[in-house]
């Protein structure tokens, strides 16, 4: 029997083509879309400052050579350093994805797309600073909204029906996907260029998701993103350069993505790439948790104060029953020691127990200081969940993509509380206006924001993140070009001067 294979070079596989000819020729005009981005880019550049609030973020930042300054490089917001595009979109990408508080996707697979902003960002400053430089015009505004809608798109539409977590593969794939094609179309590459830097993406090794699942949790989740997004941007260039691509990169017999990575399964598609995702994202507004948790949490924090209410507190709760849908389940039901932060940020448990004590749930109520309260592991105990198939169902449903969860307390006296039900959390498309307050954030002051997020429950997340970060005012990022961000005209480039102290 011949072992020989017919050397014939096949034809770009469909899921390849279809990525490419979406990123160069879709004509997006969804007025809802360019809106949410808006906001999905101050979100997004928010959490980023916000994480440099946190050592074991900042530590992975800079150059991969200390001291290394890249003339008209890309600048890492909130910082002094000045990079190559590759570097950047690691640091920006890491920045963005480290409280675990940016945008949300969830499907058959899960996953954050606002991740691909590392490598956008990099990209549309680096290529705006060389411009600028030779005397050309810079990158406009409405070509990052635009990027970023069709990363959305191409990561967002290829989760709807396709779990990669089935076989243990982590979601950051489909970032490096997305933004290898997005990064391509903004370098100006051909279709045949483009291509070829999407099937590089395709067959390179992929992230597992070991580092998000017990027994070994750990931060590699917190920088899995960015390191995704950089590979895109150096994948990118690479293609530049005219390095070939790989046709049958996800169908090749034997050695195509499909029989190595996907038991030999082919994609699904529920729908043609458009402008739904970033129409239909989840924003993180109320708690920096997993966003399986997000409506446990808000009916926790509803419960709390009814505790307050009824003069009784957590020790008097004998048992804390939480109803929730199968992803929830399988990604954060967690038993057992939790050794880090993010071994915490991805329990359920713990994520009930700190506001049902605490009457809160921060980015630092998952650290050491906090944890040691053995209150917390005791109450931790007490928590038990079952999945409800409509809860399940309601999730997969298409026009409802709800994240439902309801919670029970008993208390040692023998009363208990009526069950509290949430299914969708506030920054869901039918509790977006809950989560948005329109502002100009060179015109409000931080003590301004301040005040908005602490006398109003449904403040716009950014708001605080931005104003509150010192990170953000110092940024040369940080200008007046931020109010005009509507304006889809408006230069990406920022100047490397200080903003002004009246900004």
């Amino acid at each position: 029997m011949s072992t020989q294979e017919l050397n014939i070079r096949p034809e770009f596989d469909r899921e390849i083509v279809d990525i490419v000819d979406y990123v160069m020729n879709y004509d997006i005009t969804s007025k809802v879309a360019y809106d949410t981005a808006h906001y999905c880019l101050l979100d997004t550049l928010g959490c980023g400052l916000e994480a440099l609030e946190y050592p074991a973020c900042k530590k992975l930042l800079g150059p991969i050579v200390p001291g290394t300054v890249v003339p008209n490089g890309a600048r890492v917001p909130g910082t002094q350093f000045q990079l190559d595009p590759v570097q950047s979109a690691f640091n920006i990408g890491a920045m963005i994805r480290w409280l675990d508080f940016n945008d949300t996707w969830l499907a058959a697979e899960w996953g954050h797309p606002s991740d691909n902003l590392g490598g956008i960002l990099a990209i549309a400053d680096w290529l705006s600073r060389n411009a600028v430089a030779a005397g050309k015009a810079p990158l406009t505004m409405k070509q990052v909204l635009s990027g970023m809608i069709k990363a959305h798109e191409i990561q967002g539409c290829i989760a709807l029906e396709n779990a990669f977590n089935r076989v243990g593969l982590d979601h950051v794939l489909l970032v490096k996907v997305a933004s290898t094609a997005v990064v391509a179309e903004m370098l100006g590459l051909t279709r045949d260029e483009i291509l070829n830097a999407v099937s590089l993406a395709w067959v390179d090794g992929q992230s597992l998701r070991t580092y998000r699942h017990a027994p070994n949790t750990g931060t590699r989740k917190s920088w899995a993103a960015g390191d995704a997004t950089s590979r895109a941007v150096r994948l990118a260039l690479m293609a530049k350069t005219g390095e070939m691509g790989y046709p049958s990169a996800l169908t090749a017999k034997t050695w195509g993505f499909y029989d190595v990575s996907f038991k030999g399964e082919t994609f699904r598609f529920q729908r043609p790439y458009g402008s739904y995702v970033m129409e239909n994202v989840l924003f993180k507004i109320s708690f920096p948790a997993e966003f399986h948790s997000q409506t446990a949490v808000e009916a926790a924090m509803t419960l709390y104060e009814q505790m307050q209410a009824a003069g009784k507190t957590a020790a008097d709760i004998e048992k804390v029953t939480i109803r929730t849908h199968e992803a929830c389940l399988r990604i954060i039901d967690k038993k057992g020691p939790l050794n880090n932060p993010a071994d915490r940020d991805h329990c359920i448990q713990y994520m009930v127990a700190v506001p049902l004590l605490f009457g809160r749930l921060t980015a630092a109520d998952y650290e050491d200081e906090v944890a040691q309260d053995k209150r917390i592991d005791a109450l931790r105990e007490k928590i038990v969940c079952y999945e409800d198939p409509a809860f399940t169902a309601d999730y997969h449903d298409p026009e409802k993509r709800a994240i439902g969860n309801a919670i029970t307390v008993e208390f040692t006296d023998g009363s208990r509380f009526g069950e509290v039900v949430v299914e969708y959390p506030i920054g869901h498309a039918r509790r977006r206006a809950d989560g948005t307050v329109f502002r100009s954030l060179s015109k409000l002051a931080p003590t301004v924001f301040r005040s908005l997020s602490k006398n109003l429950k449904l403040t716009w997340r950014v708001s605080s993140r931005l104003a509150s970060s010192n990170a953000f005012w110092m940024s040369p990022w940080t200008e007046p070009a931020w109010s005009r961000c509507r304006l889809t005209n408006t230069s990406i480039y920022m100047s490397s001067e200080p903003a002004s102290s009246k900004a």
